[in-house]
């Protein structure tokens, strides 16, 4: 399973990366709507829409939706990423309220009606305002591609060190305590810490090296701290709905991550909240 997700790593890793470097802003809007449409399939999983025509009927929602955010962004100038900011906030907002329910774990965890319609809307809730914060990171200016690439970057070393750290050291460090047992019993604090640390180096990597538009080495450790904070937040919520379903894996579309949305969940928060910072930190962008 390691060699595996490692292959599919090192495949799909350079080709993100060329992407968000090389392509215009609206390509990087259309892969992505593809990428998290993808996702959000799986998400009906765990909301429990089994039936394949209602499955498709939702997913023609969400796309329309999209289409909707960008046609009605055009201006005569080009576009305005208003409608894309106000997702945006909407995103920051559901994750602040993501962690009630992480609290309250057995919310909506029965199969009744309005539980998966409550899961539904937690997936339209992440997917696409995390969407709009990407498409909006990367059309920033000057350096949004930049800054894309280094939070997807450091949510990536953040995922993958947690994984290693959480199989090698999990239970050793820490006595066996858990980061959050009733949610994620496979979380391990040292998983954790190991992604805390590989973001924070990652971070301060890309300020010393100048490739990344942080004036000093200190706010490349500021960002990798709070990324590597919240990433693990959309894992717990994924892991938590997955958890009422008694799965294990979201699907089979990435050989050993276990599903794509096992790879998106980290991003759908990271994304609003690097949006979040450079509205606040950087108004020039």
């Amino acid at each position: 399973m390691t060699k595996t997700r490692l292959l599919a790593a090192l495949i799909m890793a350079p080709v993100a990366i060329a992407a968000i470097l090389l392509l215009s802003t609206p390509w990087i809007v259309a892969l992505a709507a593809v990428v998290f449409l993808a996702g959000l399939w799986e998400w009906f999983e765990l909301a429990e829409i089994e039936d394949t025509l209602a499955r498709t009927v939702l997913l023609v929602a969400h796309l329309a939706l999209m289409v909707a955010i960008v046609w009605a962004s055009r201006s005569a100038s080009g576009y305005s990423y208003v409608l894309f900011q106000l997702a945006s906030v909407i995103g920051v907002v559901w994750w602040l309220l993501a962690l009630l329910w992480l609290r309250n774990y057995d919310f909506a965890s029965n199969h009744e009606s309005w539980a998966r319609f409550f899961k539904l809307a937690a997936g339209a809730l992440a997917i696409i305002p995390a969407w709009c914060a990407l498409a909006w990171i990367h059309a920033s200016e000057p350096n949004g591609h930049v800054w894309l690439f280094t939070a997807l970057a450091i949510v990536w070393a953040a995922d993958s060190a947690a994984y290693f750290a959480g199989r090698h050291f999990g239970g050793t460090l820490f006595k066996g305590r858990k980061l959050a047992p009733r949610v994620s019993p496979n979380k391990t604090i040292e998983g954790l810490a190991g992604g805390m640390l590989l973001a924070v180096v990652a971070g301060v990597v890309f300020a010393i090296v100048g490739v990344h538009p942080f004036d000093q080495w200190q706010e490349g450790l500021k960002v990798g701290v709070l990324v590597a904070l919240v990433a693990p937040l959309g894992d717990l919520a994924e892991s938590l709905v997955k958890r009422d379903l008694g799965i294990k894996d979201m699907g089979s579309i990435l050989p050993g991550h276990g599903g794509l949305m096992d790879r998106l969940d980290s991003l759908l928060l990271v994304a609003p909240v690097v949006w979040a910072l450079l509205a606040v930190f950087v108004p020039s962008s």
